[in-house]
Parts: structure tokens; sequence; C-alpha cells
């Protein structure tokens, strides 16, 4: 890596972190870096959880904010890729919380407007935490974009990696909790 990249990246990190200062995400039901309960568990795979995707809350949003998504991976899934949990878009920015169970399947409980993409499991809704038994803590990064965009351009079926893409492409504040689950 050339000298002038690293200093390139270091500044826009932190410009990156001083422009996030006040976006804050916080949650009645996951902390950073505390073991999730099994109410956060999927319910198939072999695992019997109560597969509800948790609470979250959020301010600060920064200026030029149109839209939020809310983005749940494991980064420790033995895929070579991770592995998707949810992938909620199009949060209009009346919108300041998630109750319990936001990501059903029925998606009674989402804000108008919002939509769910399939996750990993196949399924168009929250998929909890199901790492292999004794395959160790698993990291579930539960983040939250601002958007300069009203609504993201999607084809109907679109691959994770593709929302990935497009969340990622029109970010301009991003918060994580990062909370922790194993199987033993």
């Amino acid at each position: 890596m050339r000298p002038f990249t690293l200093v390139a990246l270091v500044f826009s990190t932190m410009i990156n972190h001083s422009a996030n200062a006040e976006f804050e995400l916080t949650s009645s039901d996951i902390q950073q870096g505390k073991m999730m309960s099994s109410e956060y568990e999927f319910q198939g795979f072999g695992c019997s959880g109560g597969n509800l995707s948790p609470q979250l809350s959020w301010s600060g949003a920064p200026e030029g904010t149109k839209s939020f998504a809310v983005l749940a991976y494991d980064p420790d899934a033995p895929t070579g890729s991770g592995w998707w949990h949810w992938q909620l878009v199009n949060i209009p920015t009346s919108v300041s919380a998630l109750p319990q169970g936001a990501g059903g399947e029925d998606g009674k409980k989402l804000p108008e407007g919002a939509r769910q993409i399939k996750n990993d499991y196949g399924q168009a809704a929250f998929g909890g935490a199901c790492p292999p038994q004794g395959h160790g803590t698993h990291r579930y990064q539960f983040s939250l974009h601002a958007l300069k965009t009203e609504q993201l351009e999607l084809p109907a079926d679109p691959s994770s990696a593709l929302v990935g893409y497009m969340v990622n492409a029109n970010s301009i504040g991003k918060v994580t909790i990062e909370a922790l689950y194993k199987r033993d």
C-alpha cells in the first residue's frame, strides 16, 4: 500500500467518524459485545429459538438523510462471504425505532413503505442467529444506515450483495451494534 493511500484512508475514517458523532443506535434487546438471548435465534436449520428481530431505536441522523436501512450480518459464518440475516430498506425518516419482532414475514410491524429483502435463509424477513454447533462465538452486526435517497431502486428479487452495494453507495452515516451468539 502506498503511504498516501493509507493517509487518505485514515483521513476518510476520521471524517466519517466525526460526521456520525451524534448518530446513535440503541436497543432494549441487544447490547454491544454482549450475548443475545435465544429469542433472537433462528427457528430451523437445527436451531429452535424465537426468531425475533431485536428492538432498535436511533437518533441524530446526519443532515441530508432521506431514508434508513437496517442490515444484520454475521461475518463469522463459515461460508466464505458471511451470512445476511436481515436487509430492511426504504425506512422513512419519520421512523426512529423498530419494535421487537418487526422483521416478521407478515410485515405487520414494519413502517409503511419499508421493504424486506430475502435473507440468506431465503425469506424476506429477519432470520435469527444460528451458528453451527461448536463453531464458537459469532458476531451479529446490526447496522443502521442513513441514506441520501428516499428509496433504493432495486429489482424485484435482488441479491444480498446488490442490496449491500446500493446501501453502501447511498450511505451518509452508519451506526452498528455488534451482539454475540454461540451454540455449544
